[in-house]
């Protein structure tokens, strides 16, 4: 550790200007992103000064060899650097927290005075962080209590100097309202409250057993998707599919055997389609699939669906087959209530024709349609 003599102690640069700057800094990163943001800088600035230990770690265990003037290195410095820098790194860990959760609780109090919130923060923490790394060094290398208030005494100077700046940038740079202050608590639910809210949303909308868009996503996203067809004169089209026997399934070999078919199901389906369409789980063993294709294109999708379910059933104990009704928005369907209702009717159909076929509008042209559906490499195994 450098010092220099100063009127009123003695002082390390380094810890009075780059350290306070860099608690500064990520107190700033904190107010204008989160706090799951300002943990990425700590966790670098953490592995940075571990890296540094390794090193001095493996150079301690390295045999010293005398330089060619007869000196030799200072071995007991390095050890003293070496337990210093692990203190200076734990202080360095507890000073970003500490940091924030003062600057939180001091919003309580000091909502309107951001300037006098910041300094006292900052100042806190800058003097609990010198009383803690003169402790250390003073056992370790017995440096005079000089140094502390020398240490201090600069530390509240670059305190009120970075408080001063960080004010004038927020006011003036990047002026916007200050968030409300949260409780402590809140403090470190914010630490992973992006990826929290990232999964919430991902989740938000999804059946819990096969990880399928619900109903209610079926209902309101079909909605959609029928008025930009009807807006766009683009073609949509609604595939109902249900599995076949399922209930007896159920019954001769449980339900968790029956989950497993659902969740199997639900797989194919999401190998199956296209990256534009949508698949819903809208009942206990039906699913629906809206896509962006003509009426025989998504005749020829469920005719790949129900082939590839068959093909599946190689591997399990007993056959599975699917059953599909499909319908395409038109001038007599222009809702989805209607698009729905057509399909089921034709879904019916299928199911009472003997099951595991494919039913849409009589007389499809399914074969004009095939190599299109084939160059597009959607096909059977796409």
């Amino acid at each position: 550790v450098f010092y220099v003599a100063l009127p009123f102690g003695m002082v390390s640069p380094g810890s009075a200007v780059l350290f306070s700057g860099k608690l500064v800094m990520l107190l700033l990163l904190y107010i204008k992103e989160d706090a799951a943001t300002v943990r990425q800088p700590i966790y670098g600035l953490l592995l940075g000064n571990a890296l540094m230990i390794g090193l001095v770690l493996v150079l301690r265990l390295h045999e010293l060899a005398a330089l060619p003037n007869g000196r030799r290195p200072d071995i007991g410095f390095i050890d003293q650097m070496g337990w210093l820098m692990v203190w200076g790194t734990t202080l360095l860990f507890l000073d970003a927290i500490l940091i924030i959760l003062l600057y939180e609780k001091l919003g309580r109090y000091l909502r309107k005075a951001l300037f006098s919130r910041i300094l006292i923060s900052v100042a806190c923490v800058l003097t609990f962080d010198q009383t803690g790394f003169f402790t250390a060094l003073h056992f370790v290398t017995g440096a005079p209590i000089a140094v502390f208030f020398g240490g201090w005494f600069a530390k509240m100077g670059a305190a009120l100097a970075y408080s001063i700046m960080l004010v004038a940038y927020i006011r003036w740079f990047e002026a916007r309202q200050i968030p409300a202050p949260r409780g402590l608590s809140d403090i470190f639910d914010t630490l992973t409250y992006r990826e929290r809210y990232e999964a919430l949303v991902e989740h938000v909308g999804r059946d819990g057993l096969t990880g399928l868009l619900h109903r209610g996503r079926f209902d309101s996203d079909g909605e959609a998707a029928v008025a930009a067809s009807l807006r766009t004169a683009k073609p949509l089209s609604l595939l109902v599919i249900d599995v076949d026997h399922f209930k007896s399934i159920n019954d001769r070999f449980g339900h968790a055997e029956g989950d497993k078919v659902l969740k199997s199901v639900a797989a194919l389906l999401g190998e199956i389609v296209g990256p534009e369409d949508q698949v819903f789980r809208i009942g206990g063993e039906e699913f629906a699939i809206l896509c962006s294709r003509s009426h025989s294109v998504a005749r020829l999708l469920g005719e790949s669906i129900r082939h590839a379910v068959k093909a599946s059933a190689n591997t399990s104990r007993f056959d599975i087959t699917v059953s599909a009704g499909i319908s395409t928005v038109s001038e007599t369907t222009r809702c989805l209530a209607d698009v729905f209702a057509l399909a089921d009717q034709r879904l019916y159909k299928a199911k009472s024709t003997g099951r595991d076929r494919v039913v849409g509008e009589p007389g499809g042209h399914e074969a004009d349609s095939l190599t299109a559906w084939t160059r597009s490499g959607r096909g059977i195994g796409a």
